[in-house]
């Protein structure tokens, strides 16, 4: 009997975790040109290609645990950055950033991975 229990409570305990790793989502998304107070100051869609510097700022909510998000900045479909952010609490705010250059004009996009790898957001933007 003392096996059966010990058992059920090491599945129990993997079903949690999976539980409250699949309840982290973005609540909120942004490019942003800067960010104060732990917020964004604004919204970017469409940016001047020229020497610069934006944020991806995400909103997480639901970790139940410690975890992570990965922001991953694509240029045209190409990986040009990978960041690793931890998450601290079910209501969390983080934000990356990327410089830039004049001749990256062109589409662009940030991709929220999930530290399980989920794809938890896509963010897309513009240099002109």
């Amino acid at each position: 009997m003392g096996k059966k229990r010990c058992f059920l409570l090491v599945l129990f305990c993997l079903l949690f975790s999976f539980k409250a790793a699949a309840e982290v989502h973005v609540a909120d998304a942004v490019i942003t040109t800067g960010i104060e107070n732990q917020m964004p100051v604004d919204k970017v869609e469409v940016y001047p290609a020229d020497y610069g510097k934006l944020f991806c700022f995400t909103r997480i909510v639901g970790a139940d645990q410690d975890t992570s998000v990965t922001h991953v900045w694509y240029y045209q479909d190409n990986e040009l950055a990978r960041v690793n952010l931890p998450i601290g609490s079910a209501d969390w705010r983080t934000y990356s950033s990327k410089r830039f250059l004049p001749q990256w004009a062109g589409q662009w996009k940030v991709v929220v991975f999930s530290e399980d790898g989920r794809e938890l957001k896509t963010i897309s933007f513009a240099l002109e």
